[in-house]
């Protein structure tokens, strides 16, 4: 399974710290492997059931966040040098795992993907702290997860919870109309 998530998120790769670039893949495994889904369905089911006719894929619409709050990210420290601190592997980790929880809100009924009555009652961002937090995934990247959403909207948020969250959106509501 680890050659199959890698091959999916290459980007974990951009991960330098090895502990946390392992516990990343391990949570993208953890999901996978108690999902409906498979890697491959990754690449091919809407990133939203939300979106009527998405025609973007989820993976398709997961890369294009990480690689906007990355390059987000770079901007910033180019323009603002020390007046700002970015921790970019925290930034990364946070943008791979933000939408790691969708993977257990899903069901198939009737041989279509629907929302499950867990995923109904528990959005993925607390989902999502749940895997991550069972491999020990630190708080600040927790943190990212956790206030990606609206959820995260009344609480204070990290610079990188800002980005990510920002690339989340700018990736995620122009498909909305």
């Amino acid at each position: 399974m680890k050659e199959k998530v890698l091959k999916i998120w290459p980007e974990i790769n951009w991960i330098k710290d090895a502990s946390l670039r392992e516990k990343v893949l391990d949570c993208w495994i953890y999901a996978i492997e108690n999902s409906v889904l498979s890697p491959e369905d990754l690449e091919k089911i809407p990133f939203s059931l939300l979106i009527k006719d998405c025609k973007i894929s989820f993976m398709n619409h997961k890369r294009t966040c990480v690689k906007l709050a990355v390059e987000m990210a770079k901007i910033m420290k180019e323009n603002f040098g020390d007046e700002i601190k970015i921790d970019m592997d925290v930034l990364i980790a946070g943008a791979i795992l933000i939408d790691v929880g969708k993977l257990l809100e899903y069901e198939i009924s009737d041989g279509k993907l629907k929302t499950s009555n867990a995923g109904k009652l528990l959005r993925h961002p607390f989902s999502g702290i749940g895997i991550a937090d069972r491999f020990h995934i630190p708080a600040e990247v927790l943190h990212i997860i956790a206030t990606h959403s609206k959820e995260g909207d009344l609480g204070m948020r990290t610079v990188e919870s800002i980005i990510v969250h920002h690339a989340d959106f700018v990736s995620f509501d122009p498909f909305k109309a």
